[in-house]
């Protein structure tokens, strides 16, 4: 079951929304809508997608803003994160004003995920693994036979996410990176929530935060 992904980036903070279409049932979910939601559905209709969930890995402003929009027009369920980042949802209008984006709604989604629950898309199955730090409900969508990580802002090509937001824990992150995600393999890629692509073998390396050079 090939995965199709197309990377739309939104908003002033370049966030990665990301659409991921089954290519056998044309199905769509779409990750991380931050806002800007008329490119995201330029380009759902590009690929000939037919949309069925809103996934988040968590809920700052720059991924979850456009989220209730987005489902009212679409008419689409809303998946994640993790129960622990609810008070982000809930102060998302808080959160719209602090860093001057269009005032956008709170919302509770239809499902929260857990660490090793599910979520499919069409044909495909993703892994969901709850990895902290950045934000205590942080999740990340995992596909097996893709070898590709949708990560948000666990962690970055050279760079982890930030932990000086509410809730927010270090410690807890660079667990999350060495413990839950790297042992995917060396060669899993990964779709981080803002600049390029990177590899969990090459941030084993090269990632100044997280490598094992580190100790």
């Amino acid at each position: 079951m090939a995965l199709q992904i197309a990377i739309v980036p939104v908003t002033a903070f370049e966030q990665n929304c990301t659409v991921l279409m089954c290519d056998n049932t044309k199905e769509a979910a779409i990750v991380d809508p931050g806002g800007e939601i008329n490119k995201i559905k330029a380009q759902i209709e590009k690929m000939g997608a037919t949309p069925t969930k809103i996934l988040l890995t968590h809920a700052h402003i720059d991924h979850a803003g456009g989220t209730a929009a987005l489902a009212r027009d679409l008419s689409l369920p809303i998946i994640g994160p993790h129960k622990e980042d609810d008070f982000w949802i809930q102060s998302l209008p808080q959160q719209s004003m602090m860093f001057g984006f269009p005032n956008v709604e709170s919302f509770t989604p239809d499902q929260w995920l857990n660490d090793g629950d599910t979520v499919t898309v069409g044909d495909v199955t993703l892994e969901v693994i709850h990895a902290p730090g950045h934000t205590p409900g942080h999740v990340v969508f995992f596909d097996k036979d893709s070898k590709k990580a949708l990560v948000g802002d666990v962690i970055f090509n050279g760079s982890i996410g930030r932990t000086d937001f509410p809730k927010g824990n270090f410690d807890e992150l660079v667990s999350s990176i060495r413990e839950k995600l790297f042992p995917l393999g060396d060669d899993i890629e990964f779709i981080c929530g803002h600049g390029p692509n990177s590899t969990f073998g090459h941030e084993r390396q090269h990632n100044p935060f997280v490598s094992d050079h580190r100790g």
